[in-house]
């Protein structure tokens, strides 16, 4: 009997039938990203720009995102939404030039196929939307969403202020599973940044 050659095999299989063994993931490596997310925040903020202890993390994701998305859950008013909204899409259009979608959690019932067609995607401000009813079907769209960017490596950036124990009453276990495994988690904790 002759042994299978993996890779020979999957070569093979790659072409036909749609079939896909492995997800093409977005690697990211942005030089002196703790320095770019900075000016991004200065650009942003002016004169209140302050640097938070989890934007060093973030800065860190950005040097080698391993393949992996972006998970930052927390405190209200630490700056999610400002990195992964606003500066995070320019940052990779100018530095990886690729087109980094941004929606709103409300917008994933309306704009349902346009988000899960899109392979490079931030959802923020997620758990504040409803589930989606559609002629009696009831359908969770981000569970959709998590599922399809672990299968087929769609990169996902995500901001919440739910913690991972609300994420899971909210979404289920295997949603958050599949988010462990396509996204690194920050955590912003601390006390709001609005004034």
């Amino acid at each position: 009997m002759e042994i299978i050659n993996f890779a020979e095999q999957e070569e093979f299989l790659q072409g036909r039938l749609n079939f896909n063994i492995r997800p093409n993931n977005f690697q990211m490596a942005i030089p002196d990203a703790k320095n770019i997310l900075w000016r991004g925040i200065q650009y942003f903020c002016g004169d209140l720009a302050k640097w938070n202890p989890e934007y060093d993390e973030i800065a860190e994701w950005m040097t080698d995102n391993k393949g992996r998305g972006l998970l930052c859950l927390g405190s209200c008013g630490r700056g999610k939404t400002l990195i992964c909204a606003k500066i995070l899409p320019l940052i990779l259009n100018h530095y990886c030039k690729k087109i980094l979608r941004v929606y709103d959690a409300k917008e994933m019932n309306s704009k349902t196929d346009e988000v899960l067609s899109k392979w490079l995607t931030v959802i923020d401000d997620l758990g504040t939307e409803s589930i989606s009813v559609k002629f009696g079907e009831k359908r969770i769209i981000f569970s959709e969403l998590c599922d399809m960017a672990e299968k087929k490596g769609y990169f996902l950036v995500v901001t919440t202020n739910l913690s991972i124990d609300e994420l899971r009453e909210k979404y289920g276990e295997r949603t958050i599973d599949r988010l462990r495994v396509i996204t690194k988690p920050v955590l912003f904790s601390g006390e709001s940044l609005r004034k």
